[in-house]
């Protein structure tokens, strides 16, 4: 009963100060605004405002003029092409990051560019990657620098960057069930080598931090 009693005095003594306080301080900020001259607050408050909003939204980065794009869509669209066609095109190096990565088309794409001399190299998820026989394993057997994270609860992404200038991204994943049941879409940005430098940059920090996979045979 006694802590109850002084609970209800904390009460009802923070209920008359904040009483008396909340005029007080309108009070003291009106006298502030009578002293400024006309304008000078208002004009104040606008430059604090200027000032603080970059620090929280940053601008964004323009896109070269000479950039590109092509947009595919899936089941029965051109998502696979652009993959395919993107990792054919590719001069130097082909930099993968996969979750599901199933699919023979790009599997054997990607084994053809290793083989003419591009730099290939491919980090997948783990657990999704874990089968007997898949893309990565395949990858690896054939001389494919390949290995698998599983620092995340999903690895969970697909994107890959092609001579350190273009980038695929999208919900596609590297799979057959993408490109005939799965409802998905593929962006290709060509020319575009700042946004290639971030895919990059990310890129390998994932990859420092992946396992190899070493050749079964």
């Amino acid at each position: 009963m006694k802590r109850r009693a002084k609970s209800r005095k904390k009460s009802k003594f923070l209920s008359v100060f904040y009483r008396f306080l909340t005029p007080a301080l309108v009070a003291c900020l009106a006298a502030v605004y009578l002293a400024q001259p006309q304008g000078s607050v208002f004009s104040s408050i606008s430059s604090s405002i200027s000032s603080f909003i970059p620090s929280f939204f940053s601008s964004p980065s323009p896109v070269p003029s000479s950039a590109a794009f092509e947009v595919g869509f899936s089941p029965r669209g051109k998502s696979l092409n652009i993959i395919l066609n993107g990792i054919k095109r590719a001069e130097e190096s082909v930099i993968v990051a996969a979750y599901s990565f199933t699919s023979k088309p790009i599997s054997t794409a990607l084994l053809e560019a290793h083989k003419r001399g591009i730099n290939v190299r491919v980090v997948a998820d783990a657990k999704s990657n874990s089968g007997q026989y898949s893309a990565v394993t395949f990858l690896a057997n054939q001389g494919v620098p390949v290995r698998v994270n599983d620092r995340y609860a999903i690895f969970h992404h697909k994107f890959m960057v092609f001579d350190g200038r273009h980038v695929q991204t999208g919900s596609f994943n590297y799979s057959a069930a993408a490109v005939d049941r799965n409802s998905e879409n593929v962006l290709l940005l060509m020319n575009v080598p700042e946004i290639a430098g971030i895919y990059s940059q990310e890129w390998q920090r994932l990859w420092n931090e992946s396992k190899e996979v070493k050749p079964n045979y």
